[in-house]
């Protein structure tokens, strides 16, 4: 009996040290959009954008690792791809051209010591 309360007290430990409570998607209704903040599973910022009514993603999209730093902003007219986009990883970003959805160009740069180098 002795060792049977030891290990539910050890099995109750270990589930409450690996539990993590996830911080809820936020969604609020601003006009003819809906503004979303999507969360990382240690409650850092993972995205913030819109939607439109009709649930199609709509604006600027920002992405953030789980540092909290910048790695994408991105553009989207009612679901489709458009505009400059850019991708940050590390000294590099990358600038993606979407015309319709689709790829039309790729730029790329890199920052070392305030200059840029594009490639």
């Amino acid at each position: 009996m002795k060792k049977l309360m030891v290990m539910i007290t050890l099995s109750l430990f270990a589930n409450a040290a690996f539990s993590q409570v996830v911080k809820p998607a936020e969604y609020v209704k601003e006009g003819e959009v809906i503004k979303a903040k999507l969360y990382h599973e240690n409650g850092a910022v993972a995205q913030t954008g819109f939607y439109t009514l009709n649930n199609k993603l709509e604006g600027e999209w920002i992405s953030y690792d789980v540092q909290g730093n910048k790695t994408a902003v991105a553009h989207y007219s009612n679901g489709v791809k458009v505009g400059t986009w850019y991708f940050y990883q590390g000294n590099e970003i990358k600038e993606v051209n979407y015309s319709n959805s689709k790829i039309a160009k790729v730029t790329s740069f890199k920052v070392t010591d305030a200059v840029v180098v594009s490639y």
